[in-house]
């Protein structure tokens, strides 16, 4: 963890306090210098007695410049809060306080300052109001520290707590993939666009091709710098310097971000859970004008309510966020939601869907992978990445597919593949989906067509020699002498053969036979005998018979005494 932002009131010695601590004054305007007070975001380094280099984030504390202290403390883990031991806690002290908490930091150094410059009940009193106040936050448990910069009492002990913070916080969860919340843009010359900010994931070298700002502008890392030295690479949670080409300097601004192409979704619309702080005077609907600070970016954005109207002073619930442009964000990146026309914090909270499918009134977010899933149906394995942060195995193919969408798919598929029978269903035909499960489960590809199983052997069984001759020849009869019983049973089985007593018949010859029966039978009201019949289709008794038998159990014809007529199933009856 080798950044850590400064929080705490306006003229409470933070800027003072970061200058003893590293010799480098991180009020860097010079409006800043005259007026001695803190506008914008400052950065400065140190080595601490470890010997490892903590980077700090310097923030303003008068609340006209909240926004800039959001920017800065945005991408970081820890900080170094600061109240001074003459003034104590201060209403800046508690909106930064709430703020640390809203953005999940996860630890911190409280530096009691101006240590000397007030008597010991003053000094006493404010470190009992400090512990007071941090004992239930994201602060508890973090050393309270006196120190007078001017002096320099305390400074050693001030490093030696930032020192062990560095050890007992644990760093953020690195996924692997960059990004970085640009919180300072300028031009160099003779080198081109510079932006500065804290690398929150992944690690960026020399030579890396990134998108930059809501346009995902191409652009390739020419140069890197961290604490004013050249690298060719930096991990997650450092300050950094990156050097671009592809991009003018006019172009990209405070907020935007530095990503891997095609690793992030950049939405425009998130699911998220608000907590809306105790002290705020009045509940959060629809109505207002609400700004969100994410990384180190602060949008305007409409805010529905998901569920009920609105959510109470202390309360908890989902919101959906619109923002103006698109922004990369992954489910847990956390927010400060302010209200701009009353100028205040209302709350904050996490994201938990950066791509909500539901409506509004039937959304029910959570981070779960599965529900990702399930209200899509299905989700290739690179979306479902950019979407949830997580890399997940298949299930099918390239999907994630839900169990009641892949049931839902296999179904329809072989109900569509069955009815087409032995012509199958073009592969080109199906969705990427389908043709995945073309090849499983009872069906057959081949030659670019899907079939069941049994229908694919009907097919290889339909060049069989015997059933040539069969179709040749359809009322000669000819027997399975070459025919071995395994094969013989799959014709049948496959229905391309018909066996009537003793005599075997192709299915699709008898088709043809049936026809002519027809016609013959429409045009002999009063029936056909066996001999009739054979003037009529040729053969012999001993075929015909059998061929008349399995006519009448299909309903074609019906026997009346030694004539047929025709049945309820004739063909045109």
């Amino acid at each position: 963890m080798p950044t850590v932002a400064t929080a705490g009131h306006v003229d409470h010695g933070k800027s003072t306090l970061v200058r003893a601590l590293t010799g480098t004054d991180p009020d860097r305007l010079a409006e800043e210098q005259e007026r001695g007070l803190t506008i914008d975001l400052g950065f400065a380094a140190t080595t601490l007695p470890s010997g490892r280099t903590l980077g700090f984030v310097d923030v303003p504390g008068h609340e006209r410049y909240l926004h800039n202290m959001l920017a800065g403390v945005g991408a970081v883990g820890a900080c170094l809060f600061v109240v001074a031991a003459d003034e104590g806690w201060m209403p800046q002290s508690e909106e930064h306080l709430r703020i640390v908490e809203l953005l999940g930091l996860r630890g911190g150094v409280v530096a009691v300052t101006k240590w000397d410059a007030t008597d010991d009940d003053r000094r006493g009193y404010t470190v009992l109001e400090v512990e007071d106040h941090v004992a239930d936050g994201p602060l508890a448990g973090s050393p309270v520290v006196a120190v007078d910069s001017v002096t320099g009492r305390g400074l050693d002990t001030v490093r030696a707590a930032l020192d062990d913070l560095c050890d007992r916080i644990p760093p953020a969860e690195d996924r692997g993939r960059v990004r970085l919340w640009v919180d300072r843009v300028f031009p160099v010359a003779g080198a081109g666009t510079v932006v500065t900010g804290t690398l929150g994931g992944g690690t960026l070298a020399v030579g890396d091709r990134l998108g930059a700002g809501p346009r995902a502008t191409a652009v390739r890392v020419r140069g890197l710098q961290h604490h004013h030295g050249p690298v060719e690479r930096i991990g997650p949670g450092e300050r950094v310097a990156v050097n671009l080409a592809g991009v003018a300097h006019h172009d990209l601004r405070r907020g935007h971000a530095l990503v891997e192409p095609d690793r992030w979704h950049r939405t425009t619309v998130v699911d998220a859970h608000l907590h809306v702080l105790a002290s705020l005077g009045h509940p959060v609907s629809r109505r207002g004008a609400w700004s969100a600070h994410i990384g180190s970016g602060v949008h305007p954005v409409r805010l529905r309510v998901l569920g009920p109207d609105r959510i109470e002073p202390g309360g908890d619930g989902p919101v959906r966020l619109h923002l103006p442009v698109p922004v990369p964000l992954l489910p847990g990146d956390r927010f400060v939601l302010r209200e701009s026309g009353r100028d205040e914090t209302v709350g904050g909270g996490e994201i938990l869907d950066v791509d909500p499918v539901l409506p509004a009134a039937r959304a029910r977010p959570d981070r779960s992978v599965e529900r990702v899933v399930a209200e899509r149906g299905r989700v290739p394995v690179d979306e479902l990445e950019r979407l949830t942060g997580r890399r997940h195995e298949p299930t099918v193919g390239r999907w994630v597919v839900d169990g009641a969408e892949l049931a839902r798919v296999t179904a329809a598929l072989h109900e569509r593949v069955g009815a087409a029978g032995t012509t199958g269903v073009d592969l080109a035909a199906l969705d990427e989906l389908e043709r995945e499960l073309a090849g499983t489960d009872g069906l057959v590809v081949t030659g670019g067509v899907v079939r069941t199983e049994a229908h694919a052997a009907a097919v290889t069984l339909d060049r069989h020699p015997w059933l040539a001759s069969l179709r040749a020849e359809p009322l000669a009869g000819h027997p399975p002498t070459d025919v071995g019983d395994e094969e013989l049973r799959d014709l049948r089985r496959a229905g391309v053969v018909v066996r009537s007593g003793d005599v075997w018949f192709a299915a699709d010859a008898l088709d043809g036979l049936v026809h002519r029966l027809a016609t013959a039978l429409r045009a002999r009201p009063g029936g056909m005998a066996v001999g009739d019949v054979r003037d009529t289709l040729g053969g012999t008794r001993r075929t015909l018979v059998p061929f008349l038998t399995w006519c009448d159990e299909q309903g074609m014809t019906r026997r009346r005494g030694d004539v047929r007529v025709p049945g309820p199933r004739l063909p045109g009856a």
